[in-house]
């Protein structure tokens, strides 16, 4: 064999392994769950990942494919359920970053989608609550498609809901993966951080900025059932809010299965917050999320409030639900005439929290 043709068949082969290996980076870039790369077949899946991790190995590269290696070994550990650190759905692949946060029925794990999105996965403790987990999907999913889309920043985005098995004890639960919120802040921190109550002038963007996410979520048919100040997420510099948690939630959509109209179940710790419609086991109304909403600001605001203030929230508190306003935006106009007799026309106050110390 002549050197020319030597050269030819070596620059052939070569350009065919780069070909390979070209093929196999866009085949991972491509896979969103381990499924996408391996497919369903056992013996195939482990001769895919073999031929795979030949390609992108580092040894192999001269280490430029190294990312590539730890992302594939990533995605054979799910699937072979090997990292309980993962999970894996039809849709996306999770790896959770840190300790949970405890929630009033479910723990909350901080985690990362295959494409670097931060997400919160939320998992209830008991699998029996998984009912109430689903109810929040449903909620979220009613929101999204038959609310106003200009107000779906008041609420959270609902990646994805996944039905997870404990590998140890074959336990089921329902799982909601929700985009994970940067900057904001619960009004249970908030009081916690002015404990002298809030200025009624800063709690005015606060209560106003909650009337209109009731409002959007009561058009789109949704009652939320548990506006507590866990529930009221607010992000200070921009003013913003986002209604979270909404597993106790009386959706429309519900109507067929549940037609009592009832809110499913209280947060006990809270039980003094609760209109008398929700411990009595009666049909819960936009008055009742009105009356928890009033209480969660008046509690903000303590004994700043100014007595129209108090008179007003009075209004929106009296135990007979028929008595109570029932159409959030409509209070929400209410509102602002009163803050403009006290305050005079609406500007821009910067909030800020202190730091903890």
């Amino acid at each position: 064999m002549s050197e020319a043709n030597g050269a030819a068949r070596s620059g052939s082969s070569r350009g065919t392994e780069m070909g390979a290996l070209d093929d196999a980076l866009a085949r991972l870039d491509r896979a969103r769950v381990p499924a996408d790369l391996f497919g369903e077949d056992e013996a195939e899946a482990a001769r895919r990942y073999r031929r795979l991790a030949r390609l992108v190995h580092p040894d192999a590269t001269g280490g430029r494919t190294r990312d590539a290696f730890i992302r594939l070994n990533a995605l054979w550990r799910a699937y072979r359920r090997d990292d309980p650190a993962l999970f894996t759905t039809r849709r996306h692949t999770y790896r959770l970053d840190g300790d949970p946060i405890g929630g009033d029925l479910a723990e909350l794990y901080a985690a990362r989608s295959e494409t670097g999105r931060e997400v919160l996965l939320k998992m209830p403790r008991d699998p029996r609550d998984s009912d109430l987990v689903e109810r929040e999907a449903v909620a979220l999913r009613q929101l999204h498609d038959d609310g106003d889309g200009r107000f779906l920043p008041y609420v959270p985005r609902l990646v994805e809901s996944f039905t997870h098995r404990d590998a140890a004890t074959g336990a089921r639960r329902r799982v909601n993966v929700i985009a994970a919120l940067d900057g904001f802040h619960s009004l249970a921190a908030v009081q916690a951080a002015f404990p002298d109550g809030v200025d009624p002038r800063d709690a005015a963007w606060m209560w106003r900025r909650l009337l209109v996410g009731l409002g959007f979520a009561h058009r789109a048919g949704v009652l939320h059932g548990a506006v507590l100040p866990e529930h009221v997420m607010i992000h200070p510099e921009r003013h913003g809010l986002v209604l979270v948690d909404w597993c106790y939630s009386v959706p429309g959509c519900h109507a067929r299965t549940d037609p009592s109209g009832r809110v499913p179940a209280m947060v006990a710790r809270h039980a003094g917050r609760y209109p008398p419609e929700v411990p009595g086991r009666r049909p819960a109304s936009p008055a009742t999320d009105i009356h928890m909403a009033t209480r969660c600001m008046t509690g903000l605001m303590g004994d700043k409030a100014p007595p129209a203030m108090r008179s007003f929230a009075r209004g929106c508190t009296l135990p007979a639900q028929s008595r109570r306003p029932s159409d959030a935006w409509r209070l929400l106009a209410e509102l602002d005439e009163l803050l403009e007799r006290l305050y005079g026309r609406r500007r821009f106050r910067p909030f800020h929290l202190p730091s903890p110390r």
